[in-house]
């Protein structure tokens, strides 16, 4: 009985367990343009981690995501770069109004959070192949009206898509200020996760940072971290 009882412990640890990975996020002295070019100067030589599982930890064979990352003073960069089979884009898309239920077409998503005391409270960050965009304030313990999406940042995107290379490629641009009361320097820690839907249902390819382990992408145990470094 002892040892089930430990072993219960065990596994209950386990599943509320952070992820293992870490994405460094290096500094720029400046703010700079949006490109969605991993070949920009701002982006050379920046290492990323690689997405490249399901949620459920299953190889996503063909959508190896590469995401880097950078900072300055005021904001947090994002950098997705998409290998895909097929695209499944919304009709009549608009880049100048958020699009509520983005994720039910092909999108790159960044969950965000700040608060290691209440993580069940982040922040959801989407971006379109076509240049949509959507924010969310999540809170799984007091959901906000209508799913969080009448929340604004104020971030920014930009991406493209290059057909013959069958890649896409998002950028956001974060203000700190939005999703952290604390001083942006080296060594300050976020929980994050990201992840991709992507082609058209209803065999949709999913694509997790740190698999869930649940087909809900929001599994906030399962965050890995963001780390400003220098």
């Amino acid at each position: 009985m002892r040892t089930l009882t430990l072993l219960l412990i065990l596994a209950a640890a386990a599943a509320v367990a952070d992820g293992p990975g870490v994405l460094l996020s290096r500094y720029a002295k400046a703010d700079f343009p949006l490109t969605a070019n991993p070949d920009a100067a701002h982006w050379k030589g920046v290492p990323g981690v690689f997405a490249e599982n399901g949620p459920m930890g299953q190889p996503a064979p063909g959508h190896r995501t590469e995401i880097r990352s950078r900072w300055t003073q005021q904001h947090l960069y994002l950098l997705f770069v998409c290998p895909y089979q097929t695209l499944y884009l919304k009709p009549e898309p608009s880049t100048t109004t958020e699009t509520n239920k983005l994720w039910e077409w092909d999108v790159a998503e960044a969950f965000v959070g700040t608060d290691f005391d209440n993580i069940k409270q982040y922040w959801e960050f989407q971006v379109s192949p076509q240049g949509e965009w959507v924010d969310l304030d999540i809170d799984r313990v007091k959901p906000r009206p209508e799913g969080g999406w009448r929340w604004n940042s104020g971030f920014e995107v930009k991406a493209r898509i290059d057909e013959a290379a069958k890649i896409w490629y998002g950028e956001m641009k974060i203000p700190l200020k939005e999703i952290d009361k604390r001083e942006p320097k080296p060594g300050l820690e976020m929980r994050l996760n990201l992840y991709r839907l992507q082609g058209p249902p209803p065999a949709r390819t999913q694509v997790a940072w740190q698999p869930t382990g649940a087909r809900n992408y929001h599994v906030p145990e399962a965050f890995g971290r963001l780390r400003l470094e220098k």
